[in-house]
């Protein structure tokens, strides 16, 4: 998707938010005022490539194509970003791990409900581009580390909350291990067409209860193990 779009004003930005957040969110079971909140405050589509800047509202998987090149990564569906975001019900004072910067926008949620994320991403020219829309947008408690966190990012465990923002076939016991005890990791997990949603909570040392929240189906984390390991 390169074309161009034609800009749009303050006033239809603003509009188009709006409708975003009661006719795409609300009806996904998102009900929680200080998420509803943070949408209408975290500017979006300055998250998203310039040239799609008109399009940062609509109900899709945004393609995140940087300086004229197509990386294959996407942003997951607004409704999907704000229904995860709900469901880990991220603490002021708890430390939050997401795999897969991207364009920094779930980060940017996250940190406003957080006290410290770590973003973390493999490919250099979307972590410059998280790194510079976070920047932008004032949010300072977000540090975005540069590597593979395929099976998590140990350097900073444990963590209150870890996000997935990318899909994988199974959950690695090596991510799990890196929440608290009371920990939650959301993450779509299957293979194509048939992923599911899921809150995962630690509740002891090998313990773990998941929450299957809805069907959905996205790009793959990159690096991602495709042999599962681990059963609940």
């Amino acid at each position: 998707m390169n074309a161009v779009h034609t800009p749009l004003s303050d006033a239809e930005l603003e509009q188009a938010r709006q409708n975003m957040i009661e006719q795409q969110i609300r009806p996904w079971e998102v009900l929680d005022q200080t998420v509803l909140d943070l949408l209408a405050r975290v500017r979006r589509e300055d998250f998203v490539p310039p040239h799609l800047r008109a399009l940062a509202f609509t109900d899709f998987e945004m393609p995140l194509n940087v300086d004229g090149v197509v990386s294959g990564e996407t942003m997951l569906a607004p409704k999907v970003e704000a229904r995860l975001l709900q469901e880990l019900g991220i603490h002021p004072h708890e430390r939050v791990l997401e795999i897969g910067t991207g364009s920094g926008y779930m980060a940017a949620l996250a940190a406003h409900k957080a006290q410290t994320v770590w973003t973390v991403e493999i490919d250099p020219r979307l972590r410059a581009f998280g790194a510079a829309n976070l920047a932008r947008a004032g949010v300072r408690n977000a540090r975005v580390e540069a590597g593979d966190g395929a099976l998590g990012w140990p350097a900073h465990a444990p963590y209150d909350a870890i996000i997935v923002s990318g899909s994988v076939p199974f959950l690695p016991p090596a991510l799990l291990a890196q929440l608290k005890i009371g920990g939650r990791l959301a993450a779509i997990v299957g293979n194509a067409p048939a992923m599911h949603a899921q809150i995962v909570t630690r509740v002891g040392e090998q313990a773990y209860e998941p929450l299957s929240l809805f069907e959905t189906c996205t790009r793959p984390l990159r690096n991602a193990q495709h042999v599962s390991a681990f059963r609940f």
